[in-house]
């Protein structure tokens, strides 16, 4: 079986439109959110991690996005293998201006086409897990030996149905993200395309070496305790690793009053001593089916480069867990996690070589 390195990253996200500018935006303290205004009577303001404007309508803005990014993690050197498209929304923002219906498979070939790839194409869709399951599907193929090359591309762009439909459901803040905090009333949302390639012949200074998929069936809009105890065991166990071995864990904590309480009972239930934990939703936003290959790029930047998010708001003492004010002194081996719609609970271990 072969080692699976992460060779390469892109993203565009709310702080910048390629990695450096996101890390430089972060060191900087990070930009405040924009606004969405909700129809009604009256008319709702709830905020929105939006990106810098790249011009023309959707289809345009998407394509030169999604090049951009992929050129920054070096698609250029994996177009014969396989590419793993991850999106919750699709090109639902194109439909919303007139273009014609929703095909999945006509989204997978225009997103090939732009990136003139040659290789096998999957596209992936299991809500907020989305980029992480597409890691692991990735993950297999390069540790088996099937392909050498694969690049994970996480696509999620400001459309209507995403925000109206998390507003209908009560879920945005008012006002910002409150990761794990006493005040926390929702979260906020944020567009990104993020881009992971991974290798299993270019060795780099991160190697992925496994994780887990938990879905529960039960609860299909919130977490489980008991299934996120059971996605950390199962990770840990996959990658025949000890509890003690981690020394982060990128957690989901995007502020919703609930989830976050039940992620952090999950965390103590799992680990008796309580790796230091970041949260980056804050910075950027719940970018959906883009989160878990965006939020993975940036925190890999931001370790190789001494930057740190910072977050404003107290934090909840009775959830019995914290978020690390600092970066630890040494990460070696981190867990990354995200929490999503379908009772998906996904997690991925990174170590730096």
């Amino acid at each position: 079986m072969k080692p699976v390195y992460l060779a390469g990253r892109g993203l565009a996200c709310s702080l910048g439109l390629d990695v450096p500018a996101a890390v430089t935006a972060l060191r900087s303290g990070g930009g405040a959110a924009s606004f969405y205004t909700l129809p009604g009577e009256p008319a709702v303001r709830v905020p929105y991690r939006a990106m810098a404007d790249v011009p023309g309508d959707w289809n345009t803005r998407a394509g030169e996005l999604i090049r951009r990014v992929a050129l920054e993690a070096g698609a250029q050197h994996a177009r014969d293998g396989a590419l793993f498209i991850a999106t919750s929304s699709f090109d639902i923002g194109a439909v919303e201006q007139g273009a014609a219906g929703m095909d999945y498979q006509a989204f997978a070939d225009k997103v090939a086409a732009w990136l003139a790839w040659v290789g096998p194409v999957f596209v992936v869709s299991t809500a907020c897990t989305s980029s992480l399951n597409a890691m692991m599907a990735a993950h297999a193929l390069l540790h088996s030996g099937t392909v050498q090359d694969a690049l994970v591309l996480g696509v999620e762009l400001n459309n209507r149905l995403t925000v109206d439909g998390f507003a209908a459901l009560q879920l945005l803040s008012p006002d910002r993200s409150k990761p794990f905090g006493a005040h926390r009333d929702g979260l906020v949302l944020g567009e990104a395309v993020a881009a992971l390639r991974l290798s299993s012949r270019a060795s780099s200074h991160w190697q992925m070496l496994g994780g887990a998929n938990v879905v529960h069936g039960k609860q299909p809009t919130s977490a489980s305790a008991s299934a996120v105890e059971y996605m950390y065991r199962s990770a840990l166990a996959h990658c025949g690793l000890a509890a003690d071995a981690i020394d982060l864990i990128k957690v989901q904590a995007a502020g919703s009053p609930g989830n976050d309480a039940i992620e952090a009972q999950g965390l103590r239930g799992m680990f008796p001593t309580m790796p230091p934990l970041v949260s980056l939703k804050a910075t950027i936003g719940h970018t959906m089916g883009a989160s878990g290959a965006a939020e993975i790029a940036l925190l890999t930047a931001c370790l190789e480069h001494g930057v740190w998010p910072t977050y404003a708001d107290a934090q909840d003492e009775t959830l019995g867990v914290q978020l690390a004010a600092r970066q630890p002194d040494s990460v070696r081996r981190l867990m990354a996690s995200i929490l999503g719609f379908g009772g998906g609970h996904a997690t991925v271990v990174l170590e730096r070589t």
